[in-house]
């Protein structure tokens, strides 16, 4: 696979989740107005509590990753995708975070 098209799948798949999320979470959002209900409607079952814990958790994951990251090797502007990791999600926060991250490191450059 081509660096080019690591980027591409990587941004197509932040692009499809942001078009779920708008398409589908943000009409009912906008709706009911109610945030927190919003939230916790992931956990209304053991199913979507799993899903959702598995979500909450991978978001801390890369938190701690692009803490790690900034410290250790000067990667910049991580905080942009630890926000985009909230809102619209980690589908989105991580493959932004991954491609952020080869356009900084020297040895990842194409």
């Amino acid at each position: 696979m081509t660096d080019r098209i690591f980027e591409g799948l990587l941004i197509l798949v932040a692009a499809v989740f942001t078009v779920f999320f708008a398409v589908t979470i943000v009409p009912a959002l906008l709706e009911s107005g109610d945030i927190v209900g919003a939230v916790l409607a992931g956990f209304v079952n053991p199913f979507a509590a799993g899903y959702s814990t598995d979500v909450i958790l991978c978001w801390f994951v890369l938190l701690i990753w692009v803490l790690y990251e900034r410290r250790q090797l000067g990667i910049r502007h991580g905080w942009i995708c630890l926000l985009t990791g909230l809102v619209p999600g980690v589908a989105v926060g991580f493959p932004l975070y991954l491609v952020l991250r080869r356009r900084q490191l020297p040895a990842t450059r194409g």
